[in-house]
């Protein structure tokens, strides 16, 4: 395991902008999925009930669309609220700092003997990074936040809505372009697969199991897709 100029690790998260890869990391993966599980559940319960490919193409599609604005727009409107947080305690910090320079430098010393750190350490660390950049050095001990590496609304609305519209074009070329009767069974097993790759690099990129994350998005997927499938063939038999 190799490491960097600043001692970290080539494999740890030590580096700038990291909340902005992994909003856009997030958000593009959980757009994907839900793209994937979504237009799937739609365009197989339609032709579960029909087999008129105008009819699967017409509900894919408003599913596409419908669904790619609603993932974008709560992305948006999720992540704003995030940013507006974070910028207040930004401001809220930085009054403090310049007003109550003691005051804050002792609350740092505290926080620093908090984490196990002698008295005359403590100390020491708080003047130096105060000496450096107080407001920094309170962000990062006290809230966590780095006030170059906000959250972008935008970007995590933007990448939600294309990985969404990705996601979806899967399942609806699939099941367009096959014949009657593989339509429905290609698509189960070409979704499913996806969903096993959404799942796999989920959790690659939070660093949990991949097996068990994956095996969970397969699952949902597959009740997803034989609910609306069972929904779509009974109505495709009994309405007239």
């Amino acid at each position: 395991m190799q490491k960097r100029l600043d001692g970290s690790h080539t494999d740890e998260p030590h580096r700038e902008g990291l909340a902005q890869r992994l909003n856009w990391l997030r958000a593009g993966v959980l757009g994907a999925n839900d793209g994937i599980v979504s237009v799937a559940a739609v365009v197989v319960g339609v032709a579960g009930a029909t087999p008129a490919v105008s009819a699967i193409v017409t509900a894919g599609l408003a599913a596409l669309v419908g669904g790619a604005i609603s993932m974008a727009l709560g992305e948006y409107v999720s992540v704003s609220s995030q940013r507006d947080s974070e910028r207040a305690l930004i401001a809220k910090e930085k009054r403090e700092v310049a007003d109550m320079p003691e005051q804050e430098l002792e609350e740092l010393a505290g926080l620093y003997r908090a984490k196990g750190l002698s008295e005359e350490t403590a100390r020491r660390v708080a003047e130096e990074l105060t000496a450096h950049d107080a407001l920094a050095a309170h962000l990062s001990a006290e809230l966590g936040i780095d006030q170059e590496d906000v959250v972008s609304p935008w970007h995590a609305a933007l990448a939600s809505a294309v990985a969404f519209t990705l996601g979806a074009i899967l399942p609806m070329l699939t099941i367009v372009f096959l014949p009657e009767g593989l339509r429905i069974p290609v698509t189960f097993a070409v979704v499913l697969v996806a969903l096993a790759v959404t799942g796999y690099v989920a959790a690659w990129i939070g660093g949990s199991s991949r097996g068990r994350a994956a095996l969970r998005v397969v699952v949902g997927g597959l009740l997803a897709l034989l609910a609306t499938f069972a929904i779509g063939t009974l109505l495709g038999t009994t309405v007239v």
